[in-house]
């Protein structure tokens, strides 16, 4: 893996800090509406820390792949994440 790994460490564990606050949010039957607030937050730092992975594998894997004439089998996977990503 080539995302920088304490930035990737960082957003990580801040989203599982969001999401053990979330559990305890459930727990003392808060508000629904502050509890999805803060399950869109979450959401957007795990869609931050998939960027920066998915960036990495492009800025690094693909043009490795590229320079080494095997560019086929990177791009199929970029695809196939772009579909997921999409649905």
């Amino acid at each position: 893996m080539k995302a920088d790994k304490q930035k990737l460490d960082r957003l990580l564990k801040t989203a599982r800090g969001q999401i053990d606050g979330i559990l305890k949010m459930i727990e003392d039957d808060r508000y629904c509406v502050e509890i999805a607030n803060q399950i869109i937050a979450t959401e957007a730092i795990l869609h931050k820390a998939n960027r920066e992975v998915l960036h990495a594998h492009i800025d690094v894997c693909l043009k490795e792949a590229i320079d080494s004439g095997n560019a086929e089998e990177k791009l199929q996977e970029i695809r196939g994440i772009i579909d997921r990503l999409t649905k």
